[in-house]
């Protein structure tokens, strides 16, 4: 991995280097803080361990720092979670006096100093009670699907939300009645990361075969937690389709992130699911397997994200990233990144991903075309330079607030 930006120009280009290198001249003298809930395990945690490197390389003093909860608090977030994706919860006044009572603690532990202070989902979104001790600018990132959430539970947050200076969504579908500003920031990935960067094949086919996979034969792949909107069970349902027209071998791998308690229920419901398929590999992965999953899915054939709710995907773009054939679920993020038909197929059932996955194992050279495709969509829109560009951007316009910011920036904004 690498935390020198210029280690980038030979992916991205001079032009977007440089850019980065201007804007940040601009807003070198603000200190930026990220609060999130974790520190591994999620989509949050893995852009923050690449982004905050490569800020400092620029010159920014940055932060990241995680809020502390027991098992009690984050069950009650996961449930929060799952009824602002629009599931039934049950949420209880006791639920949510669990929830203040966790977050008067880390508005006592936590320090808070930034200039600009990113506070990431819901867990941490009542640290916004310190902003008028601390001063600076507040935004709220969120970065789950709030389309159609429970109205209890959004108004329940929307009281903490309301608060901040602006919020930050990662598709404009997601954008909610505020009466502050809103952006759209779609997530991203660190082509240099060890997730992402480039592997010789017999690196790729030992790993494969380490995890008893037969390299030789085709592997359909879903990575991601073991979360039940992820739909692992209906990934296992399109297999088994795909299996009466195609030898091919099923890899469901993932792991657990400190803020999802639910994870090891799911996991069983998966490989009680899986009966005794020997072509069915379910892979707990511990923290740190980065390289491995590079691997695996660099070993696989189609990369599936059968996903019935999704805020975006970074599995998607990974997979993408590596020139795979992704079948993926027609919901959040994930509408942004497979251009259905191009840059990959969207579906709405085991059905439909059972279809394309058999169109896509008879046809190498759609396979070939699409991940072609796919690789240069992520390089244009959702590599981490991009990311660090907005974000350098907002602080920018927060700072400069009513000012055309291509005076500021010669016309970079």
């Amino acid at each position: 991995m690498s935390d020198r930006l210029e280690d980038y120009r030979q992916i991205v280009g001079s032009q977007v280097i440089d850019e980065l290198l201007m804007l940040a001249d601009h807003v070198r003298h603000l200190r930026l803080q990220h609060i999130n809930s974790t520190s591994v395990g999620g989509g949050v945690a893995e852009i923050l361990t690449r982004m905050v490197p490569l800020l400092r390389d620029l010159g920014m003093d940055t932060t990241w720092d995680v809020i502390k909860g027991n098992q009690a608090f984050f069950g009650v977030t996961k449930a929060f979670h799952n009824a602002l994706h629009g599931g039934e919860e049950t949420i209880t006044e006791e639920m949510l006096e669990v929830f203040r009572a966790t977050t008067a603690m880390n508005l006592a532990d936590l320090d808070t100093y930034g200039d600009v202070i990113v506070v990431h989902d819901p867990q941490p979104a009542g640290l916004i009670a310190k902003k008028p001790d601390v001063g600076g600018r507040w935004l709220w990132r969120c970065h789950i699907d709030v389309s159609t959430p429970d109205p209890r539970v959004w108004g329940f947050l929307q009281d903490y939300v309301a608060q901040y200076d602006a919020s930050i969504f990662s598709m404009p579908d997601f954008a909610q009645q505020l009466a502050i500003p809103q952006y759209m920031v779609p997530p991203s990935i660190d082509p240099l990361s060890d997730k992402n960067r480039d592997l010789p094949d017999d690196k790729v086919r030992a790993v494969v075969e380490r995890y008893g996979l037969d390299p030789d034969r085709p592997i359909l792949t879903q990575i991601s937690r073991f979360d039940r909107l992820k739909d692992p069970v209906g990934v296992m349902r399109a297999y088994r389709m795909v299996r009466r027209r195609h030898d091919c071998q099923l890899l469901l791998a993932g792991g657990g992130a400190s803020d999802d308690p639910e994870g090891a229920e799911v996991l069983r419901d998966v490989r009680e699911a899986a009966g005794n398929d020997p072509d069915i590999h379910v892979l707990e992965l511990p923290p740190f397997s980065d390289l491995d999953i590079n691997a695996l899915v660099r070993g696989s054939t189609i990369v599936m994200q059968k996903s019935i709710k999704e805020g975006f995907g970074l599995t998607v773009t990974e997979a993408l990233w590596k020139k795979k054939p992704v079948i993926g679920g027609a919901v959040g993020g994930i509408q942004l990144q497979l251009l259905n038909g191009v840059t990959g197929f969207l579906v709405h059932s085991p059905e439909g991903a059972a279809s394309r996955a058999i169109e896509l194992l008879g046809d190498p050279e759609l396979r070939d075309a699409v991940g072609a495709a796919g690789h240069e969509h992520v390089k244009e829109n959702f590599l981490t330079t991009r990311h660090i560009r907005d974000y350098l951007l907002l602080m920018l316009a927060m700072e400069h607030e009513g000012t055309d910011l291509s005076v500021l920036t010669g016309g970079a904004a």
